[in-house]
């Protein structure tokens, strides 16, 4: 046997382990959400906070603010947090306030001496709150029904602290917002059937809510403080456990955001995001590893043993099998989503995204984040 021919042959037994361990995920730890069946909830209706941050978001409370304040639920106040704005933030807000009288307004003034991300204005929003139970969104967010916090508040109990939820993003026409979407839609798989498995990692600041009782008790962002971004996902990741966690998926309990529009506005936000990942528990980083470089491993090896002139039919008929056996786990999850779109474009958008991966990952390596917006 040649020397290049030995090297495509281990590359076809290393390329059959990628897949694997991309099934092992699909039908050991995905199964779970794609058959998540919710359970009767708490029935009493709790008071609760919704609570946004803002930095020069005129425009989009005007929009969105009024789907957060005209919620059907009987006994909630909405916190938003102007953070330096230098917009009509503030005068939007006023007006508002005028209209709704559960709204509350935390301003903080710009200091030249001292610079803060959005931890800051969160702790902030967290300390105005008048209730235990917190819920947080963003301003250029808007819930998909008037349930929202109703569906999310009934998660709560005794037990319960964390109630992650899913941030969709709003459809729109081009390859940019699919592949948005697309990536949302797979961070929202993985992330919440890990929770559905014991192993709550993250969360998403578009849909997630807490106990003010548990911010205090673990001293709020202190050990990631450091760090702009996660504010979300950090928090979650060292507090959340197999007991105080669950997940809300009804639809009218998602919320919807606006996408960046170009792919380096995406590039950006996507590099702010992973930036917080590196500080995970050791555990959550190892399995992120397995389940997204099984995936990226995967096209790589294929690609290059069919350069290698590897027999195209195995190859062909290894990707159609593993396709198939994704299919079915993809299908029930973008349905409960209500992602039906990707399900038919998922090879295409699995294959783009899965080549864009490694160079957000090289991009977030070499380079560092200077605000939260």
């Amino acid at each position: 046997m040649s020397g290049m021919k030995l090297i495509a042959e281990v590359l076809f037994i290393i390329l059959v382990l990628t897949s694997l361990i991309q099934l092992g995920y699909y039908w050991m730890n995905y199964r779970r959400l794609a058959y998540f069946v919710r359970r009767s909830a708490n029935t009493v209706a709790k008071p609760l906070s919704v609570i946004i941050c803002a930095r020069n978001e005129a425009e989009r409370l005007k929009k969105y603010l009024p789907d957060v304040l005209e919620q059907d639920y009987p006994s909630f106040e909405v916190i938003v947090v102007n953070d330096c704005s230098w917009d009509d933030t503030d005068l939007v807000l006023k007006d508002f306030e005028k209209q709704y009288k559960h709204l509350k307004i935390v301003t903080i003034n710009e200091q030249e001496k001292y610079k803060h991300g959005k931890k800051f204005a969160l702790t902030l929003g967290i300390k105005a709150a008048s209730n235990d139970l917190l819920l947080f969104t963003d301003a250029d967010c808007r819930p998909l029904g008037k349930q929202w916090i109703s569906l999310m508040q009934s998660n709560f109990s005794d037990k319960s602290d964390f109630v992650l939820g899913y941030g969709a993003y709003n459809k729109e026409p081009g390859i940019i917002n699919k592949l948005i979407r697309f990536d949302a839609f797979m961070i929202a798989i993985q992330f919440l059937s890990a929770a559905l498995a014991g192993n709550s990692y993250m969360g998403v600041g578009r849909n997630l809510a807490y106990k003010k009782t548990i911010f205090f008790k673990n001293k709020g962002f202190a050990k990631h403080n450091h760090v702009l971004s996660g504010d979300d996902d950090l928090f979650v990741n060292e507090n959340a456990n197999s007991e105080n966690c669950t997940i809300e998926i009804t639809p009218e309990a998602f919320t919807s955001s606006e996408p960046k529009r170009s792919f380096s506005e995406w590039f950006t936000q996507k590099k702010r995001h992973l930036s917080t990942s590196r500080y995970y528990k050791s555990s959550d980083k190892f399995s992120l590893f397995l389940k997204n470089g099984s995936v990226i491993f995967f096209y790589l090896l294929l690609i290059t043993l069919l350069i290698l002139q590897y027999d195209w039919r195995l190859l062909v008929s290894l990707y159609a099998f593993v396709l198939l056996a994704k299919m079915p786990i993809i299908y029930k999850i973008a349905t409960k989503l209500k992602e039906k779109d990707i399900i038919w474009s998922f090879p295409l958008l699995e294959f783009f995204h899965t080549l864009l991966l490694p160079l957000f990952y090289l991009a977030n390596l070499i380079s560092k984040q200077k605000t939260w917006k």
